[in-house]
């Protein structure tokens, strides 16, 4: 079996013509894409997404195996197809369709579900459903594809709004859930915090967002979180803020470069950003480490 594909792999496996898509939008944990197929008879690879099938026009035999079982039903404009991740699956139909394809992420998933039970999830994974009908999913399905279409104010909000209620929405109807026992997370292990540094440390200038640090070592987010606390003793946040002090601290004590050029190097925003840090945590200005020198002790 080939490895585990991204959605916007798919069409190496699916040849079709690309209606519409949010790739360039901005969304995070959820994705949308439309296609115009002729028919077809294709296995395709697990995906690392959920995804969420809306047949926009035509009418279609269709048929489905997963899991080992093959699935027959009739596919029309309005109805719905469910795909859980991580599993392959092979797909026959015969006539030409356009479908509206709505893909959730693994995190966004086993956020929703943590937080709405309260409890560390193992996984989650949407029941077997090639053909169905629900008002409630077919019309959070269409405001998603009308927002890749033609994106408005706050979109990458709006986007991310809606696949949370989607997400509520299969959790409560189409899922199943399995829960890890909380005093069984423990922390990370000595080649996932190796990673995680060096990965900080490489990308201190940028932007490092949580999803980012808890794809290096392959957790969801929620998991992530608890294991790096119990492995740093303090939030991924603080940890990453206070390697950028240090950073900052040596090259200001070295006296090299500008002090705004220095904000820029070790991640902040800008200068005035970089001064606030530093009176929060060392209680000094950039000017004064640097006036301080090299045997500044603070």
């Amino acid at each position: 079996m080939p490895n585990i594909i991204k959605p916007h792999e798919l069409p190496k496996w699916v040849p079709g013509k690309l209606l519409s898509t949010s790739d360039n939008l901005g969304w995070n944990g959820i994705a949308q894409r439309s296609y115009r197929y002729q028919g077809q008879d294709v296995p395709i690879p697990p995906i690392d997404h959920y995804m969420i099938v809306r047949y926009s026009k035509g009418h279609t035999p269709m048929q489905r195996c997963f899991d080992g079982r093959w699935s027959k039903k009739v596919c029309s404009s309005g109805d719905l197809s469910l795909l859980t991740s991580m599993n392959d699956s092979h797909w026959h139909w015969t006539e030409e369709i356009d479908v509206d394809h709505v893909y959730l992420s693994n995190d966004l998933m086993s956020r929703v579900a943590g937080d709405a039970l309260d409890r560390p999830i193992e996984e989650v994974f949407l029941h077997d459903l090639l053909q169905m009908q629900d008002p409630v999913l077919l019309s959070i399905v269409d405001a998603i594809h009308a927002e890749a279409h033609d994106s408005g104010l706050g979109g990458a909000l709006y986007a991310e709004s809606l696949g949370m209620q989607l997400a509520v929405h299969l959790l409560r109807h189409y899922a199943n859930v399995t829960f890890k026992d909380r005093d069984s997370l423990g922390g990370l292990t000595p080649a996932q915090k190796r990673r995680l540094v060096e990965y900080i440390h490489a990308n201190i200038q940028h932007t490092i967002r949580m999803d980012d640090l808890a794809d290096v070592v392959g957790l969801g987010v929620w998991t992530f979180s608890r294991k790096f606390a119990d492995s740093f003793d303090c939030s991924p946040h603080a940890y990453v803020t206070s390697l950028r002090v240090d950073k900052a601290r040596q090259m200001l004590q070295e006296g090299v470069l500008a002090i705004k050029e220095i904000a820029f190097d070790c991640g902040f925003s800008d200068q005035a950003h970089l001064t606030r840090v530093l009176r929060s945590k060392l209680g000094v200005t950039p000017g004064q480490l640097r006036r301080s020198g090299p045997t500044h002790k603070k």
